[in-house]
């Protein structure tokens, strides 16, 4: 008898050649499942059928609802987040349900400030929209803004955004940063100066996300925050769409009071055909692709995996379980 099913969602950790994941937990004697939805993420409805008889999950973007939760809650006892954020999952629920939520940090913090910084050089440099543009047979020649000088404001300064400070200083930019709890001795070692968050706002040329989603920070950009913004400002987001409230990040690059914007992540994921920042030529878009290049994902998978196997082998992987208080009754 396998020591249990363990479903794997994220589609594109099939794409990995000799995946570690599938590996580590098959030689624990798990069977591990795949969804037959093809590339596509999991909708409530799907994981609802999906996830019962699982003991665990290698979890993905999909919506681990209360209602998903209580029906697979019989035999679910961990939902392994490949990846860091965990907002998709109902951790109230979860941790009513006794089910361990696990992350797996460390993995692709060098993967999202890669493709932040990609975001800036095509958003300043034009590059996606002269693209474009030469294939129709535009030959368009036209001044771009340069990245050295520029100021990079950073909005959360935890794995990824230390990640992208020397990058910046490799580029030449000056670098600005705000975080609810700052590492004051870091930022005076790399020569980052904190400030309040509207401060920061209004002298950086380049706003860059990377704090996670909670109440807190939903719509952290909004009408009133991009009003303090300079018109010649772009922002990026790789983090969560949540962070931003797309009608207001609309409005102001429409009325030319932001210069663009280079997004990754969306309020809505996958983006809907016909989106209107798919009409905009001063916004660069890309699929929530940032932390998945082929070395982090197969990093963040494997990680996933072992916290599976640690937990349901009566193990507590310190500082991957996101909901403690489930340990107190956990393995009874």
């Amino acid at each position: 008898m396998p020591a249990g099913r363990v479903l794997v969602t994220p589609s594109i950790l099939r794409a990995l050649p000799q995946p570690r994941y599938q590996a580590v937990l098959q030689a624990h004697g798990f069977e591990v499942v795949y969804p037959p939805h093809g590339d596509k993420t999991p909708s409530e409805e799907e994981l609802f059928s999906l996830l019962p008889g699982h003991v665990a999950v290698l979890a993905g973007m999909e919506p681990y609802t209360a209602r998903v939760l209580a029906r697979a809650a019989p035999t679910l006892r961990v939902i392994a987040r490949v990846g860091v954020g965990y907002d998709a999952v109902d951790l109230r629920a979860a941790t009513s349900q006794g089910v361990a939520v696990t992350i797996a940090p460390g993995q692709n913090h060098d993967s999202v400030a890669e493709q932040a910084f990609g975001l800036i050089l095509a958003v300043l440099r034009k590059i996606a929209a002269h693209d474009r543009g030469l294939r129709q047979g535009d030959w368009r020649r036209e001044l771009t803004r340069p990245v050295r000088g520029q100021v990079l404001g950073l909005v959360g300064v935890g794995r990824i955004g230390k990640a992208m400070v020397p990058r910046a200083v490799a580029f030449g930019m000056k670098v600005l940063a705000h975080d609810v709890r700052p590492d004051l001795a870091w930022g005076q070692t790399h020569g980052v100066q904190w400030l309040p968050l509207s401060d920061l706002l209004r002298q950086a040329d380049v706003i860059s996300l990377h704090t996670p989603l909670t109440p807190e920070t939903r719509h952290l950009i909004n009408a009133q925050t991009l009003a303090l913004v300079k018109p010649t400002a772009v922002l990026i987001n790789t983090a969560r769409g949540g962070l931003v409230d797309e009608e207001a990040l609309l409005a102001a690059l429409r009325a030319g009071r932001l210069a663009g914007a280079g997004l990754d992540v969306f309020a809505t994921e996958p983006l809907p055909p016909g989106h209107p920042f798919t009409e905009l030529d001063q916004v660069v878009l890309t699929p929530h692709t940032a932390g998945t290049d082929a070395q982090a994902a197969a990093d963040m998978a494997a990680v996933a995996a072992e916290n599976v196997i640690a937990l349901l082998s009566g193990g507590w992987p310190s500082g991957h379980v996101v909901n403690e208080e489930v340990r107190a009754a956990w393995g009874r």
